[in-house]
């Protein structure tokens, strides 16, 4: 029984913080998805943030919550705006 504890502490301790680190890149690549988003098509169009398409909007606030969600919807709407995507780190 004290093995099995051991062996469970040391998975999550080297699982644990790789897990966290994944979440936090997926958040920044969610942000830079979000600024391109701002500066080259709502900017372009002479709009803010509270005027991009609902959805779009709604993935912009799940980027701290939801990256893994708000991604592919992010990434589509600068796909169809013709915009490049930033570099995934």
């Amino acid at each position: 029984m004290k093995s099995t504890v051991v062996l469970l502490c040391s998975m999550l301790a080297v699982l644990g913080p790789s897990a966290a680190f994944a979440q936090s890149a997926d958040a920044k690549y969610c942000d830079a998805l979000s600024h391109q988003y701002n500066k080259y098509v709502l900017a372009s169009e002479g709009k803010s943030h509270n005027t991009a398409p609902s959805n779009v909007s709604a993935a912009m606030g799940k980027c701290s919550t939801d990256a893994k969600t708000a991604i592919p919807i992010l990434e589509k709407a600068l796909q169809d705006a013709k915009v490049s995507l930033p570099p995934r780190t």
